[in-house]
């Protein structure tokens, strides 16, 4: 019965939405002329209809046929409302300051001499309302351009108690491929490629292939085989993997398509580490990779990871790096209980495709949930890099948190 009436609801909502913003918007344009206001209201009434439309007709899309399209209709869709709701904040603020000149002309002079008073809309208010959500929108828009366009990031990172034979060590981490959402082959070869002209020792994928379904990476076997590295590639499985947001008739298909996804990256030559650590030796040297299941301290998020039972027969090994998806699993577990974790790598955050980096400032609204979010992080004497990731899910998009390939030696 709830799900029933949501999106007649939700319709009703961005209609009162709507009808709110177009008070600001007939503010905005009341200097121009007549016919110039028209097609302006006609324009935003059109655009509306459209999105109630699109919000009413979504339960009966095939959503595994045109995703990349839909992506983008339901984008720019939330653009528009996201900028509306943006917009509405500047038409409240004029409405407290016109209910606050009202209020002070009835208490001064009474209702007569109230009544009397200009309480018109702000022009200036209103167009700087329209100004931000437009931009807002403008911006989303934007950062469709964006999706392929990868960054190397590359980190330095000085253990003492590194072995000697892995000093100068490179690893390339991955994460957060998400193949499900790709539209484009050849940008996706050309990420690999970049990968592949680091030649390094080891690459790490710390989790999310797919967004539900193992036979989305399907069509990208052969190019994610071609990530080889002398001393292997290792990978995690992320929340995304176990099929845990998709729609399955029977609990076996959901079963049998992690069994898929894990056979996959096999044929493609990485080692997956479910609750597990593999020994890398050189010159007969050790360290430990240490990789778990997905394990978060957010209750929305499973926790399947086992980390006692992956750390067991470890212990001994002289430097430790693991593997863990959700970088909240760092505070929550690694800290406090595994002291002799050097280096964890993560990152499902992605940065939420959506801030603002520039030298000496960061921001982005993943991190009111997540402390950990983007980049490197340290605790004492351990680590914590938290990849921004290489693919994206939901916006087809990124603005100012550029897709990852890090780049990290140990020195």
């Amino acid at each position: 019965m709830r799900s029933r009436y949501f999106l007649p609801l939700l319709v009703v909502f961005l209609f009162l939405l709507d009808l709110y913003v177009f008070q600001g918007v007939s503010a905005a344009v009341s200097p121009y002329s007549p016919s110039v206001q028209m097609g302006i209201f006609i324009g935003f009434w059109v655009v509306a209809l459209v999105c109630w439309f699109i919000v009413l007709s979504i339960p009966r899309w095939r959503m595994a046929e045109h995703v990349g399209f839909r992506m983008v209709l339901i984008t720019l869709m939330l653009g528009i409302y996201l900028g509306e709701l943006l917009a509405a904040v500047f038409f409240l603020i004029d409405d407290l300051r016109r209910g606050g000149l009202w209020m002070a002309a009835l208490i001064s002079h009474g209702a007569g001499e109230a009544g009397g008073i200009d309480l018109q809309r702000s022009l200036l208010l209103s167009r700087l309302g329209l100004l931000a959500g437009a931009g807002l929108l403008a911006t989303l828009i934007y950062g469709f351009s964006n999706k392929y366009d990868y960054k190397i990031r590359r980190v330095s990172l000085h253990f003492p108690h590194l072995p000697s034979s892995f000093k100068g060590l490179k690893i390339v981490q991955l994460s957060d491929i998400h193949s499900g959402s790709f539209d484009h082959y050849q940008k996706v070869k050309r990420g690999v490629e970049l990968v592949l002209k680091e030649n390094a020792d080891l690459i790490f994928f710390t989790g999310d292939l797919v967004n539900n379904h193992a036979e989305e990476v399907k069509d990208y076997v052969q190019l994610f085989s071609r990530l080889r590295a002398p001393l292997g590639v290792y990978s995690i499985l992320g929340n995304h993997d176990y099929g845990d947001y998709g729609s399955w008739p029977t609990e076996t298909a959901k079963t049998e398509n992690l069994q898929r996804l894990k056979d996959l990256e096999a044929e493609m030559g990485w080692k997956m580490l479910n609750n597990a650590h593999a020994l890398v030796e050189k010159d007969g040297q050790q360290i430990a990779v240490i990789g778990v299941e997905n394990w978060s301290a957010k209750a929305r998020f499973p926790k399947y990871g086992d980390l006692q039972k992956a750390y067991a027969g470890a212990g001994s090994v002289p430097f430790k790096i693991l593997l863990s998806h959700d970088p909240s699993h760092w505070d929550a577990q690694v800290l406090p209980e595994y002291p002799d974790i050097d280096l964890m790598l993560a990152g499902h955050t992605h940065g939420m495709q959506f801030g603002v980096e520039i030298p000496g400032f960061r921001w982005s609204p993943i991190q009111w949930v997540y402390k950990q979010w983007a980049g490197l992080y340290r605790q004492k004497g351990q680590y914590l890099y938290v990849n921004r990731g290489f693919g994206f899910l939901g916006y087809p998009g990124r603005v100012g948190i550029r897709p990852e390939i890090t780049v990290i030696e140990l020195v």
